[in-house]
């Protein structure tokens, strides 16, 4: 429930003088009403505590229905929110320039509504050209309302802030990488925005892993604030973000919130797809998905429990990566409880493999022929011909 209004006054009335253990003091928290409600730490490199699921809210709004189909008006979206709220979520993610800026609006009334702006973990982003052009609205010069400089940087922060009703941001992505701005100009004006106060924490979408790395060796020899989450696309069928962004993200300290886990709609029975009229990647689902959504409905049987091809593919991305917060979406109640419900499942070792070898991911040069990374190689054996040359060396495992 939204936290009851404070009184202009301080209550001033004595306490209860009854002897009291330093455990009745400290009461713990109320267990949580679902998984969702027991939080984590970000990152190794950001301690705030967010939920295991994060609610994507690029389909709050109906501007851009040619694009998602019809979408939620305000009370429907309410509704959505609410419904992950009372769950236990926290952790929202939008753009500047989601539903024609429509989201970030939406979210804004919410949370002054229910009285809630500080419970929640608001991720927001910039670069992306945000303003509605429609007859009557802008038609101005619109050359610096897009990019990852420094003005962009101002005017985006400055007009979500308006958007969400709120005086700070909890998480700022750079949305895109504009191959234009300098990594000295992009971290420079990120730590000045944090230092502001109009923004918490810097994270980044999108972007190759050279480029964050650089970013983020820049910000550290410079004491300036860092990138501490990567956001972009990852589910069993499209897994390139495991060459080089995920061990990137390890080497960093950064979490990771994969967009895409559900597979944009294409992880269905083909009943279920029959009836599906929007494809969110552009394509109905390939061989490869299909194939895909077989083996997931194979585990989905095994587990049990009402579990489908998508929760199943849910839980595969909560284990394969440590510090991975998945984005899920979408307009349908009924989806976000299925979703949540997900945070139960479970799969084992040998579900998880069966999962990963049914995609057939080719890590490319040059691992297929130097190896991975033996600390995350099952039992921590090199998968190397080189190092086993030598002797046969066992790796601490990590996690």
């Amino acid at each position: 429930m939204p936290r009851p209004v404070e009184n202009a006054s301080t209550d001033y009335t004595p306490a209860d003088d009854t002897p009291k253990t330093i455990s009745d003091i400290f009461k713990l928290a109320a267990e949580p009403k679902t998984e969702l409600g027991r939080y984590r730490l970000l990152s190794p490199s950001a301690a705030i505590r967010v939920s295991p699921l994060c609610l994507g809210a690029m389909s709050l709004g109906n501007q851009w229905t040619g694009f998602m189909g019809a979408g939620p008006d305000f009370e429907e979206s309410c509704k959505l929110l609410d419904t992950f709220y009372e769950a236990g979520g926290n952790f929202i993610d939008t753009a500047n320039n989601y539903q024609d800026e429509q989201s970030e609006m939406i979210i804004g009334e919410w949370m002054e509504k229910r009285q809630i702006r500080d419970e929640i973990v608001l991720a927001t982003k910039y670069t992306t050209y945000g303003l509605d052009r429609k007859e009557g609205k802008f038609q101005g010069i619109g050359a610096n309302y897009c990019g990852n400089h420094k003005k962009n940087l101002r005017l985006t922060v400055d007009a979500s802030l308006k958007k969400l009703r709120t005086d700070y941001i909890d998480l700022l992505y750079v949305h895109w990488w504009d191959y234009s701005t300098s990594i000295p100009e992009l971290m420079q004006s990120l730590n000045d925005i944090v230092k502001s106060g109009k923004v918490l924490y810097l994270g980044i979408s999108d972007t190759p892993a050279w480029i964050v790395s650089q970013a983020n060796e820049y910000a550290r020899q410079h004491g300036l604030a860092q990138f501490v989450v990567y956001q972009g696309l990852w589910n069993v069928s499209v897994r390139d973000v495991e060459r080089d962004v995920l061990p990137m993200c390890r080497a960093n300290g950064m979490g990771f919130a994969p967009w895409g886990v559900l597979g944009q709609g294409k992880f269905k029975s083909p009943e279920e797809l029959k009836k599906q009229a929007n494809w969110r990647g552009g394509a109905p689902p390939s061989e490869k998905d299909i194939k895909l959504t077989k083996a997931l409905q194979e585990v989905a049987d095994q587990v049990g429990g009402g579990a489908k091809a998508a929760t199943v593919a849910l839980a595969w991305s909560r284990q394969m990566f440590t510090d991975c917060y998945p984005i899920v979406g979408g307009t349908s109640l009924e989806n976000l409880k299925s979703n949540i419900n997900a945070l139960k499942i479970e799969l084992t070792p040998e579900q998880v493999t069966k999962l990963s070898q049914a995609s057939d991911f080719d890590y490319g040069f040059p691992y297929t022929r130097f190896g991975l990374d033996p600390h995350y190689l099952p039992e921590g054996k090199p998968d190397s011909f080189l190092l086993n040359s030598a002797a046969h060396v066992k790796f601490v495992e990590f996690p």
